[in-house]
């Protein structure tokens, strides 16, 4: 007998189809789906250090559909992943809470 053992049929079609092609491994209800995530890049006054980098990330992860937070004081920049798009009188409200001033949103 060989070093190698062939699958039965069944076997071997199960293996090759775990996923289709949408890249989803069941099939279902929308609840599965998953839901393509919003990147949006706001532009923030007066960070200048880490501090003021956690302070905004702190404030706006608190949003509800956050799911990521990064702030750049260097550049003014804080780049905010969420469910859906966000209320920008919200995130404007969050950095505001935390000392700073939301200046704009990057297209």
């Amino acid at each position: 007998m060989s070093a190698q053992t062939e699958l039965p049929q069944a076997e071997t079609e199960t293996a090759a189809s775990c996923c289709s092609p949408s890249g989803s491994c069941h099939s279902g209800g929308a609840a599965e789906t998953p839901q393509a995530a919003v990147t949006t890049v706001y532009e923030v006054t007066g960070m200048t250090c880490g501090h003021c980098e956690g302070a905004v990330s702190s404030e706006i992860s608190e949003l509800a559909g956050v799911s990521s937070v990064k702030a750049v004081a260097s550049t003014g920049q804080v780049t905010v992943i969420s469910d859906a798009p966000l209320d920008e009188a919200a995130v404007r409200a969050a950095v505001d809470e935390a000392g700073y001033e939301l200046t704009g949103v990057k297209a």
